[in-house]
């Protein structure tokens, strides 16, 4: 008989950990996070400013001197106003219906249901016609429109205050009848 002590093999009890990974590997994994994580952030920031309506620009108008031999401006008949005039920047209409000798306009919004106006009204200043007009209404608590009317372009160019975000906005407002 042989004196070999038969040998048992048992699994491990302790099983090897892999080998950890070194500094340099954790930089790397950590730094290319904080750059994917920054591409992230930009890549929302560019999509929340592309959503969000531009700031309207502000410039000071300064009087120019008027030459001696300047062309008397020639008054725009208020009557140029009739019409439908759509936004430029989506379905928004504004139907002004008829003007009175003192200002008074009867108009209607729509988007593209009907808006309630409260308040529509043209003024004439420096041979310029200008159209204000007052929304009073569901989600228009008193939203705005500043306009002025452009008859080279045939355009109302102005801006809008958009009462429930305290926001103003340029807008153009092209005839569409």
């Amino acid at each position: 008989m042989s004196n070999k002590k038969p040998t048992h093999k048992h699994p491990p009890t302790h099983v090897p950990a892999a080998d950890s990974p070194s500094f340099f590997s954790n930089a790397v994994i950590y730094g290319m996070l904080a750059v994917l994580g920054g591409l992230l952030g930009y890549a929302g920031w560019q999509y929340y400013n592309e959503r969000q309506p531009p700031e309207p620009a502000v410039t000071q108008v300064t009087p120019a001197a008027k030459p001696e031999s300047a062309t008397p401006v020639v008054p725009v008949d208020p009557q140029k106003l009739r019409g439908e005039w759509g936004r430029t920047d989506g379905g928004y209409i504004l139907a002004i219906k008829s003007v009175a000798d003192d200002g008074k306009l009867i108009a209607a919004y729509l988007n593209p249901n009907p808006i309630n106006v409260a308040k529509a009204e043209m003024t004439k200043a420096n041979g310029e016609l200008r159209v204000f007009v007052e929304l009073r209404d569901v989600n228009y608590p008193g939203s705005t429109y500043d306009l002025r009317y452009d008859p080279v372009s045939d355009q109302l160019v102005g801006e809008y205050f958009q009462a429930t975000q305290q926001q103003r906005f340029p807008v153009v407002f092209e005839r569409a009848k």
